[in-house]
């Protein structure tokens, strides 16, 4: 097959597709890899170690596009490229349907087969491919809220470890997965004072061990939420619901009682959310005010760390490119149940139950499509 590896267009977005790793095992399994030129340059990721690997270099994203069997992505198409989406085209990225409605119509409308990362589920309930970028927005999440806590960028001044004498900055974590395990680890490394909310008691006791019980673990209600983030400096929000609308837990009214200067840094944006005034930002324009409190709600945060953000993707998606590549899509779900969880759309209808259900439409079972 024919896999197309066109260049990120999404405003900050400097991840790549595939690594020269990936391009090695597809072309050993008898694939042709188009790169578009410059594709990796964003992540530090030269063309020629992507040619010595067997890639085909092509200038003009409409060729790379038009001559794939499969499209591999980071992030979701956007405007420019939805002409681009075709029938016969399967797409394998993030893409965050719940949250996005036109990219929804504009898949069902071209009759796309639309295989999202962060659908596909473990029985466990683990997001394989959702994972790695989870870890590194966990990661960032208390970096970019440290940065936004300075005086000169519109928060309250508060360092997050403290110095002697003085308090350090009080953290809160909403949702103890990979993301908010990652942030907790990050925000105590700093110094800070850290808690964290869940509804999975599992979770909390991996917390209380994980943390020799250094990270606050409290179980989340509506009480509980209000009253951690109104003593917070720094809130991060890390919820998620597979294929769903992330759930609101910190409202305006929240927001409006909350320490003048506090920064929420809201990693579920890509899932609508989990803060009431989310909208999604880009790097370049990263935060805005609400009620004297800065929100950090950039869409595609891991784009900041492009080099370690493409190999750490290249790692988890290959082994599922690999078969795809094959098998074609439709044996390799039939192999897989969890990889069948990644199907979002095909030939104009949604195959992902939680997205129908955020745009108030029908759904069809994934194994009637896969027969």
């Amino acid at each position: 097959m024919k896999i197309g590896v066109p260049t990120e267009v999404k405003s900050g977005e400097h991840r790549v597709g595939i690594s020269p790793v990936g391009v090695h095992e597809l072309v050993g399994n008898g694939h042709e890899v188009l790169l578009q030129r410059g594709a990796g340059e964003g992540s530090s990721i030269a063309d020629e170690r992507y040619v010595a690997e067997g890639a085909t270099l092509v200038d003009d994203p409409d060729d790379v596009w038009g001559d794939a069997d499969i499209v591999l992505k980071v992030k979701e198409p956007v405007a420019e490229e939805y002409h681009r989406l075709r029938d016969d085209l399967t797409l394998f990225t993030y893409l965050h349907l719940a949250a996005d409605e036109s990219l929804t119509r504009e898949l069902l409308d071209r009759k796309v087969t639309g295989i999202a990362y962060e659908t596909v589920q473990f029985p466990s309930g683990m997001l394989p491919l959702l994972y790695p970028m989870s870890e590194v927005a966990g990661c960032l999440a208390p970096q970019v809220g440290a940065h936004a806590l300075l005086k000169e960028q519109g928060g309250s001044g508060v360092l997050m470890g403290g110095v002697g004498g003085v308090s350090s900055a009080k953290v809160v974590v909403l949702g103890a997965g990979v993301t908010g395990q990652n942030a907790a680890n990050i925000a105590l490394g700093m110094g800070a004072d850290v808690t964290v909310l869940d509804t999975d008691l599992e979770k909390l006791r991996m917390t209380f061990w994980r943390y020799d019980n250094r990270v606050r673990q409290i179980a989340s209600s509506a009480l509980a939420v209000r009253e951690q983030v109104l003593a917070a400096d720094l809130v991060i929000g890390s919820v998620l619901i597979a294929g769903a609308r992330a759930p609101k837990l910190v409202t305006n009214d929240m927001v409006a009682e909350m320490k003048p200067g506090s920064v929420l840094v809201d990693i579920a944006v890509d899932q609508g959310g989990c803060f009431e005034d989310t909208h999604p930002t880009t790097h370049a324009d990263p935060t805005f005010q609400v009620h004297g409190s800065t929100f950090y709600c950039v869409a595609n945060m891991p784009g900041a760390v492009p080099n370690t953000s493409t190999w750490a993707l290249t790692n988890a998606t290959l082994p599922y490119v690999v078969n795809l590549a094959n098998h074609g899509w439709r044996d390799a779900l039939r192999a897989d149940p969890a990889f069948a969880r990644g199907l979002n759309t095909h030939a104009g209808d949604i195959v992902c139950k939680p997205v129908a259900e955020a745009h108030g439409l029908e759904s069809v079972d994934v194994a009637s499509v896969l027969g």
